[in-house]
């Protein structure tokens, strides 16, 4: 059993059953915790700053991929 980083509410996590990476959701707060130790299972919020820099970095590498195309 271990706790949300974000309310301490227990979540039910089997050390066995879970990868590091696998995203999980909490019951209580509902926020997104990525495993990112097995053994014993440690946890971190996934804060939505990351997934908007990385959604922004994501477009920034499609637009220079594109400005590449017309140049060539």
């Amino acid at each position: 059993m271990v706790r949300c980083p974000e309310c301490a509410a227990a979540i039910d996590v089997d050390e066995d059953e879970v990868e590091e990476g696998e995203i999980l959701n909490c019951p209580e707060c509902e926020v997104e915790i990525e495993v990112v130790q097995t053994h014993p299972v440690r946890l971190n919020v996934i804060s939505e700053e990351e997934e908007d820099e990385e959604a922004e970095e994501l477009e920034d590498k499609e637009a220079l991929d594109e400005e590449e195309e017309e140049i060539e």
